[in-house]
């Protein structure tokens, strides 16, 4: 009952790193880099995907996506995680809190299937490139681009109405930069099993089957590359797709590490390990989106080309 008889809460602190002042400062002004150096890359990929029509490719097109939804969701935390480190009240309000977290896993869901959509468009291209133009025709590629975005959107709209429904009584400090789902979940003062098994559920289908699809296109891409007879012609066929397939890497590995860790490591009350869950949740949220931009530009020359193109296109125009 003292439980029950406590007024609603209206507002959640982030812990982040208080109590490290120069540490903030520190990240203050890195992230802000970061941010600026996101921003301006994937702008720029958007950018040259839109203007130069010899970009006018499936592959080019979930790029612009991806791009914009890096940009999405570093927007949605990124400003906020800033403005704390140089606020002493780091509080969000509840509904701010929501919005935040529908905000996140709405991209990074979208993400995780995308990436899916991707991988596939790589294995038509190698496997089946005499029938590609039929299979990822604009009747294909646009609806599973969109679908993507729908996906995302629904499960991250369930998960969090069950996450805002759960009493949260007197506990309201967030031990994290921002509302991630997880974190905000884990002061509640209920069962929350429920919402664990939507989880589940969400992240087997949402995260683990594109991983599937991820993981069994590369294995038909791999076994087709490795029947092309010339050194030269495997290296063109891989270099299609190495892009893509650094930044699977890098988005899966992070996210597996953060959200699949053996619930053994939860029950430790270890102030190094909560300093490593927020610094791996930092890097999933700064560093991915910032180095996506940076490996399709240096590892793939229709993009380096195009740059050059409209650079001096701009140039000469003057």
């Amino acid at each position: 009952m003292e439980w029950e008889n406590q007024t609603i809460l209206v507002e959640f602190f982030l812990k982040g790193l208080s109590g490290y002042p120069r540490l903030e400062l520190l990240f203050f002004v890195l992230i802000l880099i970061m941010y600026v150096v996101i921003l301006l890359g994937n702008g720029t990929l958007i950018l040259i995907s839109i203007l130069d029509s010899h970009l006018h490719t499936p592959m080019y097109f979930f790029l612009g996506n991806l791009s914009f939804l890096d940009i999405c969701y570093t927007t949605t935390s990124i400003p906020s995680t800033l403005v704390s480190f140089l606020s002493e009240r780091k509080t969000i309000s509840f509904s701010g809190c929501a919005v935040q977290m529908f905000l996140g896993l709405a991209m990074g869901t979208t993400e995780c299937v995308l990436l899916g959509m991707m991988a596939f468009d790589r294995y038509v291209a190698i496997c089946n490139p005499l029938r590609y133009p039929v299979i990822m025709s604009n009747d294909s590629f646009v609806p599973m681009a969109a679908g993507s975005w729908i996906i995302g959107v629904i499960n991250s709209a369930v998960q969090t109405v069950f996450v805002v429904r759960l009493p949260f009584c007197r506990n309201n400090v967030i031990n994290h930069f921002s509302c991630e789902i997880l974190a905000v979940m884990k002061l509640a003062c209920a069962d929350i099993s429920g919402n664990e098994f939507i989880m589940l559920v969400a992240t087997t289908l949402f995260t683990l089957m594109p991983l599937l699809l991820i993981v069994i296109s590369y294995s038909l891409i791999i076994s087709s590359i490795l029947k092309i007879p010339t050194s030269e012609g495997r290296s063109k066929a891989f270099s299609t797709c190495s892009a893509h397939l650094t930044v699977v890497i890098i988005f899966y590995g992070t996210i597996l590490f953060m959200y699949m860790k053996p619930k053994s490591r939860e029950t430790l009350n270890s102030d190094d390990l909560d300093a490593t869950d927020k610094l791996i949740s930092m890097f999933y949220g700064v560093m991915t989106p910032m180095m996506n931009p940076l490996i399709y530009s240096l590892r793939n020359k229709d993009v380096k080309e195009a740059m050059k193109y409209l650079f001096n296109r701009r140039l000469f125009s003057k």
